[in-house]
């Protein structure tokens, strides 16, 4: 099989089928030795998440029975033929090696150290990463990291201390300022290709405007600074605007026209911020209609909720969607004080705990199994990310929540978490927020 995984606004996706795809002699080797399966990465997580081998397009040759034999990302017209020819010899001698598993971290049933990494090691690691130069965290190429923001602004509310603010209002300035936002249409782009946020690329996602804009509200309200609620403004004008959906919700990028319910719920959170630091009735008020319009279209009692809408309900029980609906659907209940948002609330938190919980050892796989899983879709993975923030939303439901007691999950969350912070780098910084969540 050959498994091309793309993404609707990579360019470079487009590019390799308007070249390489398109070349007679690479048609013609496909067609007479391969499968070929072509997987969107947006709408298939899960198969991205496993097959991915260092970007997009991903170009990963496969058994019939799914396991990953060999591949790589972007492959010229000129090379493919001979890449093609070398696979079905490989695979027609029985040569061929499988070259990948799935990571130890990520194993069903694996034992997680019960000991909590430490506070102030993990901290400095996450500061050293900093750029004092340009603002950001690491180098090029400049992706805009919400997280140690975050942790920084939680940092100053309770020290004071001004390097704290110094770090959060220098990223936040050089990523509003530089490159990375769209001055003419407006709109963040995805990462810059320079260390000082210049040469960015040019996709606008759904996910990266929503993540910012819960940034800017955060440091609005922390340290005061107009521009900042300036710019909660126009990042909700570009996601309520460029990003709208005819009938309510938003696409999941400027490129592509599918409405997600994960970057969907993100968003609806990110608006409601906004509109309660702006004190914006219609903004509230899109917000909530936009996300109920996706969530009950993708939601089904007792199955969670599906992945992406377009036009019917597709894809369900991955973790990402739950956890981000459910985060959702708290900041609609702070918001509002509406008893359904809650309702709902338990609901998918019984969902999540009792058809992705991992009995033998604690934390959150990322998807529900199924008897038709084939291949890598057979391995159980507790993603680092989604485990983190469902110790968080979990935390919350438990304060609201009438009778069940989610503690000992969003513990365990957290603890499935923790076992994946070497090699997070500037992310490690979503476990200890998580972690400092959980303490209050």
């Amino acid at each position: 099989m050959l498994l091309s995984i793309t993404a609707a606004w990579c360019r470079a996706c487009h590019e390799m089928d308007r070249t390489t795809y398109a070349a007679p002699e690479v048609v013609a080797l496909i067609r007479d030795r391969f499968v070929p399966i072509r997987i969107d990465a947006d709408q298939r997580p899960d198969i991205n998440d496993r097959y991915n081998l260092g970007g997009w397009p991903t170009t990963a040759f496969l058994t019939a029975e799914g396991d990953l034999i060999t591949g790589g990302t972007f492959v010229p017209a000129d090379r493919m033929p001979d890449v093609l020819a070398r696979v079905v010899a490989a695979f027609d001698g029985r040569a061929a090696e499988l070259v990948h598993s799935p990571s130890p971290a990520s194993a069903a049933g694996d034992p997680v150290d019960p000991s909590e990494p430490d506070h102030d090691e993990l901290l400095r690691s996450i500061l050293s990463m900093f750029d004092e130069e340009n603002g950001g965290f690491g180098v090029e190429p400049k992706f805009p990291h919400t997280s140690p923001i975050h942790l920084a602004i939680a940092l100053f509310r309770e020290t004071s201390d001004d390097r704290w603010r110094w770090i959060a209002e220098r990223t936040l300035d050089a990523m509003a300022d530089g490159g990375l936002w769209d001055q003419e249409a407006g709109g963040f782009y995805r990462y810059a290709t320079t260390r000082d946020w210049q040469v960015p690329h040019l996709e606008k996602l759904l996910e990266t405007n929503a993540a910012l804009l819960r940034v800017y509200v955060d440091s609005a309200q922390a340290f005061g600074r107009a521009v900042d609620r300036d710019r909660c403004g126009a990042i909700s004008a570009f996601i309520t605007g460029a990003l709208r959906a005819e009938d309510g919700g938003y696409h999941g990028s400027d490129g592509d026209r599918v409405l997600y319910a994960d970057a969907n719920a993100d968003a609806a959170g990110a608006l409601l911020a906004a509109a309660t630091l702006l004190d914006d009735r219609a903004l509230l008020q899109e917000a909530i209609a936009s996300f109920e319009r996706v969530l009950l279209a993708c939601y089904k009692p007792g199955a969670g909720v599906a992945h992406y809408f377009d036009g019917a309900p597709h894809v369900r029980g991955l973790l990402i969607d739950q956890v981000a609906a459910l985060r959702a659907l708290l900041d609609a209940h702070d918001v509002t004080d509406a008893e359904p948002y809650q309702m709902m609330g338990e609901e998918l938190g019984h969902f999540i705990v009792r058809d992705m919980w991992d009995d033998a050892a604690g934390g959150f796989f990322d998807r529900t199994a199924s008897d038709d899983d084939v291949g890598l879709l057979k391995t159980r993975r507790k993603p680092y990310a989604a485990n983190a923030d469902a110790a968080v939303a979990l935390a919350r439901l438990d304060r609201v929540a009438h009778e069940f007691d989610f503690v000992p999950h969003a513990a365990g969350a957290l603890r499935a978490a923790a076992a994946q912070l070497p090699g997070q780098g500037p992310e490690a910084a979503r476990y200890l927020l998580a972690r400092r969540h959980l303490a209050r």
